[in-house]
């Protein structure tokens, strides 16, 4: 068995100012953001975490590994 069975985040949809909107797993799921928060929130998808904002909603962040490569904002985009 795998030691890591859980999904990632390959790609990402953002809206027109930018914000994300919609992600894509590593097995092809598209989860638009509210899905995506329930499944971090669950353990179900690697390399990322949810954190309370300043605007008090829940919002999803990738993990601090100190590599700029892999955050979110960076994933490529889907359409």
């Amino acid at each position: 068995m795998a030691l890591n069975t859980r999904e990632t985040f390959i790609a990402v949809r953002k809206n027109g100012d930018g914000d994300l909107e919609a992600f894509k797993t590593s097995s092809g799921r598209i989860l638009n953001y509210e899905q995506a928060l329930q499944e971090v929130r669950a353990g179900a998808i690697a390399g990322v975490n949810v954190f309370k904002g300043r605007d008090g909603e829940m919002h999803i962040r990738g993990d601090a590994d100190g590599d700029p490569t892999n955050n979110l904002d960076s994933l490529p985009r889907f359409e």
